[in-house]
């Protein structure tokens, strides 16, 4: 099994379209008007509009609803990576902190409201971890 993507279900797909693709330098592609995908290392960040819900089963998914799970990407350089989108994130949640598990993180909210996390690993243990990558 390979885990390979997250999905977002948003109301404007455009707009948290560009969101990711400003925040994270990647470029969408795009299938339909209701549904992009960012290929991002080896995994894809999908954002599905409100239409493509009952695809699956209607009311199984709801925008602007999540307050559980947190999309996370590894960066080389969180605090560059903080001044480089001060003035273009709205709702940031924490400065970059270094946790206790060893990543250097930026919590921060998509125009939605779901919470995203920027991190770099910055000791010996967390580096190790992510260089078997």
């Amino acid at each position: 099994m390979d885990f390979v993507s997250i999905r977002i279900i948003t109301g404007d797909v455009p707009r948290l379209v560009e969101f990711y693709e400003r925040a994270t330098g990647a470029r969408a592609a795009w299938a339909t008007e209701d549904f992009a995908e960012l290929r991002i290392g080896a995994a894809t960040l999908a954002i599905g509009g409100t239409r493509t819900v009952p695809l699956f089963a209607p009311g199984s998914a709801r925008p602007a609803a999540n307050h559980s799970v947190i999309t996370e990407f590894l960066v080389d350089d969180v605090d560059r990576v903080h001044q480089n989108l001060t003035g273009f994130v709205t709702d940031f949640v924490n400065e970059p902190t270094t946790m206790p598990w060893g990543n250097r993180s930026l919590l921060f909210r998509d125009p939605d409201g779901n919470l995203v996390n920027f991190f770099t690993p910055v000791t010996p243990a967390a580096v190790e971890k992510f260089a078997r990558r």
